[in-house]
């Protein structure tokens, strides 16, 4: 892509003297047809696999090697929905939110989960099957350690715990600011953490990140509250 658009926004140093080169054009047979495809123009982003022009809304590949988030057209996007593509180095991320409101987590879930913050999400890597624990800070994501006897514990009695995809969905976990007894559960997709904690990057201001980037927060939360779906329905 040219310019930092998309995610880039949110999470890219600001600009240096010299452009980094653009990332190696994947093999022949992943592209698609040459008439396909449209030439962005500038400002505008493209697939950074076929580089044909993508709209704003458009989805995202993770790099599970290079543990990064590409921008993707709809054809690219397809392919790597198929976990064998590409040798299983890129996998397209889901664009499905999930709740649980039949069975919110306590306050005494959160304190075992022993979270620094108010906000973290939680992911699971298919290469050592390991959980790791994030939440957004003015250095972007900041990985913390977790107590896996207490999330074991957890997720047995709240499935939606363990119903994230490896790799490319999050458990995002949320303690309410005005009503500190109110646990949020949800499933997202990771581009959604991605951009949180991105934006927690750029708007930080101050020892307690200043009111911009509590409002992006919660304006955040309600994003994900109206887009979530009801996890017990699928059971």
């Amino acid at each position: 892509m040219s310019g930092n658009t998309g995610l880039r926004r949110f999470v890219a140093d600001p600009p240096a003297a010299e452009a980094p080169p653009p990332p190696a054009a994947p093999a022949a047979s992943m592209a698609p047809s040459p008439e396909v495809q449209a030439a962005p123009q500038p400002g505008e982003e493209a697939c950074e696999f076929c580089a044909a022009q993508i709209p704003a809304g458009h989805g995202h590949v993770a790099d599970l090697e290079q543990s990064m988030l590409m921008c993707s057209c709809r054809a690219c996007y397809l392919l790597f929905t198929h976990g064998q593509a590409a040798r299983g180095r890129y996998r397209s991320i889901p664009d499905r939110y999930r709740s649980d409101p039949g069975r919110p987590l306590s306050v005494a879930d959160w304190d075992a989960l022993e979270i620094p913050v108010g906000l973290a999400f939680f992911l699971r890597s298919s290469a050592d099957d390991g959980l790791t624990a994030f939440y957004p800070s003015p250095a972007g994501a900041t990985e913390c350690r977790l107590d896996l006897e207490a999330w074991g514990r957890i997720a047995s009695a709240h499935p939606l715990l363990g119903a994230a995809a490896p790799d490319v969905e999050a458990i995002l976990i949320s303690r309410g600011q005005v009503d500190r007894n109110v646990i949020e559960c949800f499933l997202v997709p990771i581009d959604a953490c991605y951009e949180l904690a991105g934006r927690m990057r750029l708007q930080w201001r101050g020892f307690d990140g200043g009111a911009e980037a509590r409002q992006s927060i919660a304006d955040f939360l309600d994003r994900v509250r109206e887009q979530s779906r009801d996890f017990s329905r699928e059971q």
